[in-house]
């Protein structure tokens, strides 16, 4: 994510860089109905909730602004934060929280923000019409790989496009297999 943090998008407030990258940043954050997420991205815990106060790991303002969907196998009431998000937490699948998301978005975009393994999953059921890679060329360790197990062309995604931008190069993958 070094490529988004020096974005004005980012930083708004304080002035950040133009460019590519900026204007990447800014249509990822913008258009967007709802989120899905996995338990991941909203905390550190698994297992069943050990209390109610963890309200994510942003505190009082998220950077969501609308219904966010929580994959998790432990069901939990609606947690509301001001600043628009609402996390929904949702017990029944993938599947399940795309509908709702759905629902929520609108006509606007449903975004899944990850982590790797929800992203997968999305993947491999062909449910994500465009995947945004934003690559830049750092040696990051360990860590949960993207596309594991997954044969994209089989599923029926194709490249669509790629740009380089001052820190990253945004690659766009595309559905391209017709839905039933």
């Amino acid at each position: 994510m070094e490529w988004f943090f020096p974005t004005r998008t980012f930083i708004e407030q304080h002035g950040g860089e133009t460019g590519i990258d900026d204007s990447f940043a800014a249509q990822s954050m913008s258009g967007k109905g709802a989120w899905i997420l996995g338990r991941s991205m909203f905390g550190p815990s698994r297992g069943p909730w050990l209390t109610d106060d963890w309200k994510g790991w942003w505190g009082d303002d998220p950077p969501y602004h609308v219904p966010a969907f929580v994959l998790t196998h432990h069901p939990r009431e609606p947690i509301v934060i001001k600043g628009g998000t609402t996390f929904h937490f949702v017990a029944e699948g993938i599947r399940v929280a795309l509908e709702q998301a759905k629902a929520a978005a609108g006509d606007k975009d449903v975004r899944i923000g990850g982590g790797p393994a929800t992203i997968r999953q999305y993947l491999a059921e062909g449910l994500i019409d465009e995947l945004h890679l934003a690559m830049r060329p750092v040696i990051l360790g360990k860590g949960e790989p993207l596309f594991a197990g997954l044969d994209l062309r089989e599923i029926g995604y194709t490249i669509d496009r790629w740009v380089a931008g001052e820190r990253a190069t945004h690659v766009f993958l595309k559905y391209d297999k017709p839905r039933d």
